[in-house]
């Protein structure tokens, strides 16, 4: 259907429904901007609910999410944050795939309804209409002095038939009659030639007006109208698309979401509290009855009260309980001890173990980034002109004492942690640690700590006295291993990297450069044995010396 054909007269309606189009377009455009931005503030309210709800790092909420339960809502706050990141994705697709390109469509489509060609058009339609117009009024004059000039030819036969007819008139106003009659009859003539001619070219310029012209305007009209229609049509499929595409990933979020859940289990997540909060206390045995009448019940036989002495303990009048029973201890609320003293064993042994954990970790750092230095070092050595190897004697010094410093702390906790191990009940041996330094001090350490703990009124001992006795212990054994015992033969040699300063008990120091004798290399505890004369010895941090062992030498170890 043409719109040329059936809408011949309805020009300025027909512009006017253009228009209208086009602000259809730009209110769908609006439309779908709106909806981007409430895919962006959904999204952006997502992403911030998710990480309001994620536990904090170095928190004691962060130890909540080893149960199950609390796992599966990290994983989903972690889905949701992925669901979140979809409805940015539908957002980003319909800005750009969407409103952009309406937008640059609408801008052309504009143009093309205000270009020079359309112009033209429209102008030459107004102009044509406005052309038909001028020659339909002039067919209306012709055709009206047509009209008069026949009225007057007739009125001027009349007259002359009356004139002729009259005997009373002359000849000669006869004839003066019968030429304005001709004359007349002339004119009449002469104005139905000319609104036959007019007649004839309006209805010529008509139809080419009504035929050609304007179908020929309303066709491109109708066919711009059409594109605009398609147009907005596809990015209404375009709008459904965007969505269905992001539907089989959101799909995946929510399955993660279901697995999660899945995943809870209420008996792995009981037997994580019993972890938590297991004591490791034995539960308390049956208070014995204090008899208060027994000095009322005594017998005359001093024999017979020997006996019952002998087989029943001694029990005193208004005497107390020392020991307490741990649930009614009451917690100290100040600063935690360093060796955890104030935890009940098992949650002292697991705070310790974590300790050693973490220094482990912090050693192997350490001695990764000396062996980097170090490499480093060979490297300059081997090619000067990279750089100065002395410029990384400094930062291997500290590095080198920060390894021996973190060592130094590993070992305090192991043996905090051999003691709590000792005193737990018995445990599988892969469960129990193992120091290379302390296997000869552990038992005396134990020994002499638990000696202090029964000593304490509340069953719990200071830190002062744990690292007394820990003082002591290793004094000790530097003592055991120097007294009573025969010089042992050197092993090999060795050259000070380093100045060290033995201010501990048992250790030597030693200048940078000096050449010592080897008596007993290092054991994996750090340190080396060495003697520089007959009646000087002592350790040294294996770090700060470079050994040469003799390969014919008792106890020496022979390198490929």
């Amino acid at each position: 259907m043409s719109w040329g054909t059936e809408l011949w007269d309805q020009f300025d309606n027909l512009e006017k429904h253009t228009q209208w189009g086009i602000d259809i377009l730009e209110k769908y455009i609006k439309f779908v901007k709106e909806r981007t931005e409430i895919e962006l503030s959904y999204a952006k309210q997502l992403r911030n609910l998710s990480k309001k709800y994620q536990p904090k790092k170095n928190s004691k909420e962060e130890e909540e999410y080893k149960y199950t339960a609390c796992k599966a809502f990290l994983s989903t706050l972690n889905e949701m944050n992925d669901y979140a990141g979809q409805h940015e994705v539908i957002s980003e697709n319909m800005t750009s795939q969407i409103t952009m390109d309406l937008m640059r469509y609408v801008q052309e489509l504009k143009q093309e309804r205000k270009s020079v060609m359309h112009i033209e058009n429209f102008h030459d339609g107004r102009k044509a209409q406005q052309h038909i117009e001028t020659c339909w009024k002039q067919l209306e004059s012709s055709k009206r002095r047509f009209e008069r000039d026949c009225k007057e030819a007739d009125r001027a036969q009349q007259y002359f038939e009356k004139m002729d007819a009259d005997i009373n008139v002359t000849k000669a106003d006869v004839e003066k009659a019968r030429q304005q009659a001709q004359i007349r009859q002339q004119m009449a003539e002469d104005s139905k030639a000319d609104y036959s001619l007019i007649l004839q070219r309006f209805n010529q310029e008509q139809w080419e007006y009504y035929h050609t012209h304007i179908p020929n305007i309303f066709q491109k009209i109708q066919e711009m109208e059409e594109r605009r229609i398609v147009r907005i049509g596809e990015s209404m499929k375009t709008f459904a698309e965007v969505d269905r595409q992001v539907i089989p990933i959101i799909g995946k979020c929510l399955d993660g979401i279901v697995k999660a859940a899945e995943s809870i289990d209420q008996k792995n997540d009981s037997q994580l509290v019993v972890e938590a909060y297991k004591s490791g206390f034995e539960p308390p045995g049956d208070i014995e009855f204090e008899d208060y009448t027994q000095p009322m019940k005594r017998t005359v036989s001093d024999n017979s009260l020997s006996s019952s002495k002998e087989g029943k303990p001694e029990l005193k009048f208004g005497s107390k309980s020392k020991g307490k029973l741990w649930p009614f201890i009451k917690k100290n609320k100040g600063v935690t001890p360093e060796d955890f003293s104030n935890f009940p064993p098992e949650q002292r042994r697991k705070k310790l173990q974590q300790k050693v954990d973490d220094l482990n970790k912090e050693i192997q750092k350490e001695t990764d980034q000396r062996d980097a230095i170090t490499k480093m070092k060979d490297v300059y050595l081997k090619n000067p002109q990279m750089g100065d190897p002395a410029s990384l004697d400094h930062k291997l010094t500290e590095v080198t004492q920060n390894i021996e410093k973190l060592r130094l702390e590993a070992q305090k906790f192991e043996a905090w942690l051999a003691e709590v191990e000792g005193r737990l009940p018995a445990r599988s041996e892969q469960a129990r640690r193992q120091s290379g330094l302390y296997d000869g001090q552990t038992h005396q350490t134990v020994s002499n700590c638990a000696q202090d703990r029964e000593s304490s009124p509340d069953g719990s001992y200071t830190e002062e006295q744990s690292q007394e006795n820990e003082h002591k212990v290793l004094a000790a054994d530097f003592d055991d291993e120097f007294d009573d015992e025969e010089p042992l033969p050197a092993i090999g040699t060795c050259k000070a990297l380093y100045t060290f300063e033995g201010q501990n008990e048992g250790t030597i120091s030693v200048v940078e450069g000096e050449t010592l004798s080897v008596i007993e290399e290092d054991k994996g505890d750090g340190w080396t044995r060495i003697r520089r004369n007959e009646d000087e010895e002592g350790y040294v941090p294996t770090s700060y010396v470079e050994v040469y062992l003799d390969k014919n030498a008792k106890g020496a170890k022979t390198y490929i």
